[in-house]
């Protein structure tokens, strides 16, 4: 027998002893590696009715409200201890208004259905990398996607949403009508102050081609490759998108670097942009190579899916760097050299950078994203993986410039995703919209469950000058 309170909703609420609970809880977070916190419901939203009257039945039973989306937050930051889950990832709707190149989007679409559907009218969308990354959480947090070197953060394709605030209340917000709510919207990540129901955006004519070329190079010429990527990086053109890869090869006994570079071809563009790659001093040294191979997001996506699939025990962090290139090796020496798995992963993501914009919370970036992702099967591999991810990224503190949203770890490495005076702002404008609080922000350390925290709060217990320090340190 249903409740009053269950029979408010479109979709189901979810209490504890609820049956589906548990499935909800661990079905939240993609990341096998799931996090040891119960909120107190969860509703299974199916409308935006659902949601305007979820986050009013959180407000007067006082609860906090956090958000899942696509689910692909490695840290699983929507689930949180106690509060209301709202659970946006029957929201899957997609309309395309192909003449004027716009798509309204929900916000746990996956960027493989939305290019799949937009590719039907010539159309294409900057979309996370991984194909199981929802657009919400992706948008939110800047949107670092496919060719977007060339097309700008996927945030700035962002023209409105409809968003559901503090008070209940639906909301469609433009630059006109709010501009403050859409300048929060765009990179602001698991700080916003409101369950975004549907993204407004600008697409983009398809590619004439998309080209891939792929060299495999031996242990003893991986900081050569990687000086070589950094150094080049100004004069290959935005359509190029080329990173780096430090990783094990099967058949290969010692770590490899992979370069990777997909040109992104429009109308009379072709193979000339991959010659900066093909020029490179050491290209002839490669064990394997694969060049020009013409592909396809989905081809993209699938390769992207192959580093990171579904079933795995994740833990992924990463730091922004403009330093010189050798500084930033050695700064990075210990994440370099101490892969903890043949399945881990040291990304090396050539950027370059983006002007920012005034309309646009979005901030924190620079010329090199490098992002340990730790990978493994085994749960009593959790602290080895969690340390090499996060732990040994203290040493890039000289020459870091804070993190991005989508791979942060606030609870276990606190670091900035914003710019200090974009931080200031959007703390101002929280007070405003939800000066209760109602929204859950960025995770806390102090919510933390991982085995990297369980340690270090055992570290603490055994070790009375620590435990005394970070006593003082949290007031």
């Amino acid at each position: 027998m249903t409740s009053p309170a269950e029979r408010r909703f479109d979709g189901a609420l979810l209490t504890r002893r609820a049956a589906g609970y548990e499935e909800a809880r661990l079905g939240a977070v993609w990341n096998e590696r799931k996090p040891d916190r119960y909120p107190d419901a969860i509703l299974l939203a199916a409308s935006d009715r659902d949601v305007c009257t979820g986050v009013t039945y959180a407000a007067a039973h006082g609860m906090k409200v956090s958000i899942r989306s696509g689910g692909h937050s490695w840290i699983g930051n929507g689930v949180r201890n106690g509060g209301l889950l709202i659970d946006l990832s029957a929201l899957q709707e997609v309309t395309v208004d192909a003449a004027n190149r716009r798509a309204t989007v929900r916000p746990a679409v996956r960027g493989t259905i939305f290019n799949a559907l937009l590719a039907a009218d010539g159309l294409v969308f900057p979309s996370g990398h991984c194909p199981s990354v929802g657009v919400g959480g992706f948008l939110i947090g800047g949107g670092y996607g496919w060719n977007s070197r060339h097309l700008g953060p996927a945030c700035f394709s962002v023209e409105a949403v409809d968003v559901v605030l503090a008070d209940g209340e639906l909301v469609h917000a433009t630059d006109e009508t709010h501009p403050d709510l859409m300048w929060a919207v765009r990179g602001s990540g698991p700080g916003f102050f409101g369950i975004v129901t549907r993204f407004y955006l600008k697409v983009y004519p398809r590619y004439e081609q998309v080209l891939r070329s792929a060299y495999v190079f031996p242990y003893e010429l991986r900081d050569e490759v990687l000086a070589w990527s950094y150094e080049a990086l100004p004069s290959i053109s935005t359509q190029l998108e080329m990173s780096a890869k430090v990783s094990f090869t099967p058949g290969v006994e010692a770590p490899t670097t992979t370069i990777t570079a997909a040109a992104f071809c429009g109308p009379g563009d072709g193979v000339e942009l991959l010659y900066p790659v093909e020029k490179a001093p050491f290209i002839d040294r490669a064990i394997r190579a694969i060049e020009r191979l013409p592909s396809t997001l989905d081809d993209l996506y699938a390769l992207s899916d192959g580093l990171t699939p579904k079933g795995k025990r994740y833990a992924v962090d990463g730091v922004w760097t403009d330093a010189p290139v050798q500084q930033v090796i050695e700064a990075g020496r210990e994440v370099l050299d101490g892969l903890p798995t043949r399945e881990s992963f040291l990304l090396w993501m050539l950027w370059g950078g983006q002007p920012t914009r005034e309309n646009a919370c979005w901030s924190t970036q620079a010329r090199l994203y490098f992002s340990p992702n730790a990978v493994w099967t085994d749960p009593t591999d959790d602290l080895r993986g969690e340390r090499w991810a996060h732990e040994t990224l203290t040493a890039m503190a000289p020459v870091a410039r804070g993190t991005q949203f989508a791979d942060a770890n606030p609870a276990d490495r606190p670091d900035h995703g914003l710019e200090p005076e974009q931080a200031v702002r959007l703390e101002r404008l929280r007070e405003r919209y939800d000066p209760q609080g109602l929204f859950r922000a960025y995770l806390t350390p102090a919510e933390s469950t991982t085995a990297l925290a369980l340690h270090r709060r055992q570290k603490c217990r055994h070790n009375p000058e620590i435990w005394t320090k970070n006593r003082l340190d949290r007031g």
